[in-house]
């Protein structure tokens, strides 16, 4: 099998460098040995006008019998008839040999590391690429559907299965040829492209799919992957349709996808919960006093009146609440949003008019307790049936939390960074537009009673403001008043005559015929917010065991932390 890829230079950036970039002389011709034959590179030109590198791989068939998946102590079984272990397209149709073949000869230009010319190696090239037989599972139309998107300009020529017998159509096979004009790509995005892609088209692997795969497809998608419109189709056809593998792929990747979207790191998105999850879970089941000052409203009225008069931490407090606002809206279908790590979502599933739970957090760590909190995978049928843990951030619209009867927001807004807000509540009472939103918060003003907290602090390292009562209710009644809901609202824990209570809640129901204003959304700020809460529609729905809450929150840790 035979590939090819050339570029063009001038004299004062000649074509040549390609040699350093690849790390072959362009003067030598070299071979390489492989678990199934022998790889050669040398070039056909080389010139400071154009130079063209080829990497031609020899397939010893009996090599490839030898050390087959169907061969012995080997897992899983080959597909072919016996014969079709000799007689096959392996030595010289394009697929994961070539692209294993690429990544062993290639392995510093597939990083992107050029000693010689560092400069170079993260520059975009003009690159010509030509795979002469590559197998096409979909046909050209898939080619560049996967190529394309990628900045390639894509020609894929169907081979014919007899060119002295046209009637009998097209090959699965095309001669490819993609070309990228200079300031597209770099030399290490084009070889990822191609190590990542050859085995998908081609919908087949020579070697035992384990779970160290999923890490080689995310170093090797790392920066285009995520973004990607086919970007199950690859993670499902790169993984051999190894379900679970596929499922980590995806959840990871849509934590990449989040992350760039917010322009953050994927840890800064993924601290729902600490890294020792189990510990915090069962922490989150006990009573006892508050840990720091992080954790300073763990038990209501402890800090202030003394353990004599200690009442049930908080967090329990609040669930309380909220399980008494739903049950007084007649809600039977229930969103929790930034549900962290399922505490309420445990609660809402011990009365069986909830018909419906379903927990959203952007956390997989937080969901992965959750499910494990709810027991998910010994669950019954019919339990499992009310509920679904999925991935997902309230930064951006989401078409499936749409025609639910209530929605969730405990301690998540605090969360959010102000300018974001606009953007949360777009996507929740704009967008999803629930009967009745529930908003939790903490009173910034009941501060002032714990005696564990020091002045000036936040109950959370992870908030980014506090709101007095007055503040809090001025954003609601915005709110309320662009979306078309009426509004009102509760204390939760002691209510102090002079601060009010440690948690301030507003219960949001829907006026009849009601329908959002344009109140606020024809400044530019407005306009960035909407536009911005519709750019990332998340699609990738993941089964009842991943995980998810709002970009920004990290409500699950106050929750874990409060109850404690």
């Amino acid at each position: 099998m035979f590939l090819t890829i050339s570029t063009t230079g001038t004299p004062e950036r000649p074509a040549t460098d390609l040699g350093f970039l690849l790390h072959k002389h362009p003067g030598k011709a070299q071979a390489f040995s492989t678990s199934y034959g022998r790889a050669h590179v040398f070039y056909p030109e080389a010139s400071p006008e154009r130079c063209t590198a080829a990497l031609l791989l020899e397939v010893d068939p009996l090599a490839l019998v030898r050390r087959a998946k169907g061969g012995k102590g080997s897992k899983g079984g080959a597909p072919d008839a016996a014969l079709a272990q000799y007689v096959n397209d392996r030595p010289y149709a394009a697929s994961s040999l070539l692209a294993v073949a690429v990544s062993a000869v290639f392995s510093s230009a597939l990083r992107g590391v050029c000693k010689a010319l560092p400069e170079r190696a993260g520059e975009p090239l003009p690159l010509r690429v030509e795979v002469p037989a590559l197998p096409a599972r979909g046909g050209p139309d898939l080619v560049r559907a996967l190529f394309a998107p990628l900045g390639w300009t894509v020609a894929a020529e169907p081979v014919p299965l007899d060119e002295r017998f046209p009637d009998w159509g097209a090959s699965r096979y095309v001669r490819l040829v993609l070309e990228a004009p200079e300031g597209t790509l770099t030399l290490s995005e084009a070889l990822r492209h191609l190590y990542v892609l050859l085995p998908v088209l081609d919908d087949a692997k020579h070697y035992w799919v384990s779970a160290d795969e999923v890490e080689k497809l995310l170093r090797a998608g790392d920066g285009w992957l995520a973004a990607h419109p086919e970007q199950k189709l690859i993670t499902s056809r790169y993984l051999s349709r190894r379900w679970l593998l596929t499922r980590q792929a995806m959840e990871r990747l849509e934590l990449v996808r989040l992350a760039d979207a917010d322009d953050t790191d994927v840890e800064k998105i993924d601290n729902a919960v600490a890294d020792e999850p189990e510990a915090e879970t069962d922490a989150a089941e006990t009573e006892g006093g508050a840990t720091d000052a992080a954790d300073a409203d763990a038990g209501t009225g402890a800090a202030a009146t003394g353990a004599e008069e200690r009442t049930a931490p908080l967090a329990v407090l609040r669930r309380e609440a909220l399980v008494a606002a739903l049950r007084a809206a007649d809600a039977a279908r229930v969103l929790d949003l930034g549900c962290g790590q399922g505490q309420l979502v445990q609660e809402l599933l011990k009365d069986t008019r909830f018909t419906k739970v379903v927990g959203v957090d952007v956390s997989m760590r937080a969901l992965t307790v959750a499910a494990r909190r709810l027991r998910l995978e010994r669950m019954g049928e019919r339990q499992a049936e009310r509920v679904e843990l999925f991935q997902g951030s309230l930064a951006y619209t989401d078409k499936r939390l749409k025609g639910y009867d209530a929605a969730v927001l405990s301690e998540v807004v605090e969360h959010v960074d102000p300018e974001r807000l606009p953007a949360l509540e777009y996507a929740v009472f704009g967008a999803a537009r629930p009967r009745t939103v529930l908003v939790t918060t903490p009173n910034v003003e009941y501060n002032v009673r714990w005696e564990s907290l020091p002045a000036g602090h936040s109950r959370h390292s992870d908030h980014r403001f506090e709101w007095t009562r007055a503040e809090f209710r001025r954003w609601a009644d915005g709110v309320a008043a662009q979306y078309g809901y009426d509004v009102t609202y509760a204390p939760v824990g002691p209510d102090d005559p002079e601060v009010g209570p440690p948690t301030q809640m507003a219960v949001f129901t829907q006026r009849a015929a009601a329908t959002p204003t344009d109140h606020g959304m024809n400044d530019s700020s407005g306009k960035n917010s909407r536009n911005r809460a519709d750019s990332g529609n998340s699609t990738n729905s993941t089964n009842s065991t991943n995980s998810t809450n709002s970009s920004d929150s990290d409500s699950g840790s106050d929750e874990g932390a409060e109850a404690a």
